[in-house]
């Protein structure tokens, strides 16, 4: 009974690795001939012109590293004081600094979410999601700024509305 029990169970593997290897091995075959302009190695084929490269620098500029990180870091910080003296005084007796804030929020929201592109939607791995998305913050940046300095200069502005909305 036993060796009845091993016999079958070397019988049916023998024929599971043999219908194994039939029906798997010309798909491991298809994918080596599908890149067949390029050298196996192992580990995996070596691509030129692609991933395998390393990334190229953009040229120094004063608008990025350490200057925009710095200006990112003043900002945020400026906006705790800036935010706390617009509540404590009116915004229709000091509007500069009304202004001054809805700018600042503004710039401060747009460097975010700028930042949010820049890391996870790259303009190398999504060539046209990334541009369009950068594109459309900009011009959302934009008309937000429009409609800051419309809301204002001709309503009564951003500081007397979230006092009003408090109050209410």
């Amino acid at each position: 009974m036993a060796s009845a029990v091993v016999v079958r169970s070397l019988v049916n593997r023998n024929i599971a690795s043999a219908l194994a290897q039939r029906t798997v091995r010309p798909f491991a075959v298809q994918a080596r001939r599908a890149h067949s302009d390029t050298a196996y190695v192992p580990g995996g084929p070596i691509y030129k012109g692609t991933v395998n490269d390393p990334t190229t620098f953009p040229p120094p500029s004063r608008a990025h590293g350490s200057h925009h990180w710095a200006f990112e870091r003043l900002l945020s910080a400026a906006l705790v004081p800036m935010t706390a003296a617009a509540f404590v005084t009116s915004g229709s007796a000091f509007p500069v600094l009304d202004g001054l804030l809805g700018i600042s929020l503004v710039v401060h929201s747009h460097i975010g979410f700028d930042a949010l592109l820049v890391d996870y939607i790259h303009k190398r791995k999504f060539p046209v999601l990334g541009p369009l998305l950068s594109w459309t913050l900009r011009a959302t940046t934009v008309g937000v700024l429009v409609g800051v300095y419309q809301f204002n200069t001709n309503d009564i502005g951003l500081t007397e509305l979230i006092s009003k909305v408090w109050a209410a």
